[in-house]
């Protein structure tokens, strides 16, 4: 066998190895909460996104956190500047919240089920990859 054919093996068993551990691994994350922040100037400056994703055991907790100096409307809570509200959810579904600094006033709060392990973790997976480098913050080399 030539080198090359068994580094072509060996990348394809380990890309085997790779897929097998992302469709059936546990999902662990350090934390239950994902963080939805008004920044200073929210609404005019840096919006909310009108769509937020979490997932039941894995992402299933809003954190509203707002440093802006002033309050913000969120559903029924009002948030005093520099405050923060957690708010849990328990089950999956689509769930429209009023919000005062967000693009329409409204965002979308989207929580889907806990994926079983196969081929529905590994989707997951990689949409959360995707969405992670997506929305990667990109800053100008220091001076």
């Amino acid at each position: 066998m030539t080198l090359l054919r068994r580094v072509r093996w060996g990348a394809a068993l380990l890309l085997v190895a790779v897929l097998l551990w992302a469709a059936l691994a546990p999902l662990r994350y350090p934390t239950r909460e994902r963080t939805l922040v008004f920044a200073r100037g929210a609404g005019s400056v840096a919006p909310v996104p009108a769509e937020v994703h979490l997932t039941l055991g894995v992402r299933d907790v809003l954190l509203l956190h707002n440093r802006d100096t002033a309050p913000h409307v969120f559903g029924q809570v009002l948030v005093l500047p520099g405050h923060v509200f957690r708010l849990p959810f328990e089950q999956a579904g689509d769930y429209v919240y009023a919000c005062d600094a967000a693009p329409g006033q409204a965002v979308t709060v989207r929580v889907a089920n806990h994926p079983d392990p196969g081929w529905a973790r590994l989707g997951w997976r990689l949409r959360a990859f995707v969405e992670a480098v997506r929305t990667l913050p990109v800053e100008a080399p220091g001076d």
